[in-house]
C-alpha cells in the first residue's frame, strides 16, 4: 500500500526501557520518504468521504468501517514494533483521525487516555502515525515523560469550544522540564502508554497536521461493555486465548464512521 522505509527495525533493548521508563518512544521510521505522496492521497480520500458537515476529528472505528484503514493499522513493520510492548497476541481496537488544518486554534487538553477508557487491566499501546511533518509549530503532540508512573492524575471537565475532548489535566499538575515535543516526519511513528500525559497545542503554521491513531491491547485485556457496548476488537496478531471481547470482522470495502462510538454491523451492508 504504501513503500516500506529502508530504515525499519525492531525495537532495541533500550527502547523498549525507555518506553517503561518515560511511557513513550518516538521517531521509529515505518514509511518511505516517498510515501508522504501517498500518505497525502491516503488522508484526503478517506477524509472527503464523510459527509461535509462531520467533523472529521468526531468520528472513529474508521479501522471497522475502512479496508484502506484496516490494512494501514495491520503494517507488518507497525505490528512488530507494538509486540516488541505487549507480547505475540494482541487485538487492534481503535483507529481515528486527528486533524488540526493551517491556524486551526482546536487544541487537545493535557489527559491520560485512561480516563477515557474502561479497559481492565488497563494495558493499552497508542500508535501515532504523521501522515505530515509535525513539529511544535504545527501543534506537535505533546508528552509529560514518566507521568504514566505517577497513577491517576485528576482531570476536571471543560466544554470551551477549542478543546477537541472535555476532560483536561491542569497545568499546575505537571512539571515544565518534563514536557517534550514528539516532532514526526510523515511516515514516522510514535508509541505511548495509556498512562501517560499528553495533549498539543494549536497549529499556528500554514501547515496542515494530521495524524492517525491506533489502539492495541493485549488479548488478556478485558472492556466492559456496559460502558462501551460498541466496543469490539480485531485479532491482528497471535491468537485469542482468553475470548473476553466481540471480534469485529476485517472490513470488505470502504464505509464511513458518522460519530465516535460505532457498531461493526453498521458498515457491513455499505461494503
Amino acid at each position: 500500500m504504501f513503500k516500506i522505509s529502508n530504515k525499519v527495525r525492531r525495537l532495541s533493548d533500550e527502547e523498549k526501557l525507555q518506553y517503561k521508563n518515560d511511557g513513550y518512544i518516538t521517531s521509529l521510521p515505518v514509511f518511505s520518504e516517498e510515501a508522504k505522496y501517498d500518505l497525502d492521497n491516503f488522508f484526503v480520500s478517506l477524509s472527503t468521504s464523510i459527509d461535509k458537515e462531520l467533523d472529521l476529528n468526531k468520528t472513529a472505528q474508521w479501522h471497522k468501517a475502512s479496508k484502506k484503514f484496516y490494512n494501514l493499522c495491520s503494517t507488518p513493520v507497525i505490528l512488530d514494533y507494538v509486540e516488541d510492548l505487549l507480547g505475540p497476541n494482541f487485538f487492534l481496537w481503535g483507529g481515528q483521525f486527528f486533524l488540526k488544518e493551517p491556524k486551526d486554534g482546536s487544541v487537545v487538553p493535557w489527559h491520560q487516555d485512561a480516563q477515557y477508557w474502561p479497559l481492565f487491566p488497563a494495558n493499552a499501546v497508542t500508535v501515532w502515525l504523521a501522515l505530515y511533518d509535525t513539529n511544535e509549530q504545527n501543534g506537535a503532540m505533546k508528552v509529560v515523560k514518566g507521568s504514566h508512573k505517577k497513577g491517576m492524575f485528576e482531570h476536571r471537565t471543560n466544554k470551551a469550544s477549542n478543546l477537541v475532548l472535555d476532560q483536561e489535566v491542569s497545568i499546575d499538575q505537571i512539571k515544565q522540564e518534563h514536557i517534550v515535543s514528539l516532532n514526526l516526519k510523515a511516515g514516522e511513528i510514535s508509541l505511548h502508554n495509556d498512562g501517560l500525559l499528553h495533549g498539543s497545542d494549536a497549529n499556528n503554521s500554514e501547515r496542515r497536521r494530521c495524524g492517525v491513531t491506533m489502539r492495541f491491547s493485549p488479548v488478556n485485556v478485558k472492556v466492559d461493555l456496559s460502558i462501551w457496548p460498541h466496543f469490539e476488537g480485531q485479532l491482528v496478531r497471535g491468537r485469542d486465548e482468553f475470548k473476553l471481547n466481540p471480534i469485529a470482522p476485517i472490513p470488505k470495502g470502504e464505509a464511513t464512521p458518522t460519530s465516535k462510538f460505532q457498531h461493526s454491523s453498521e458498515f457491513a451492508n455499505h461494503w
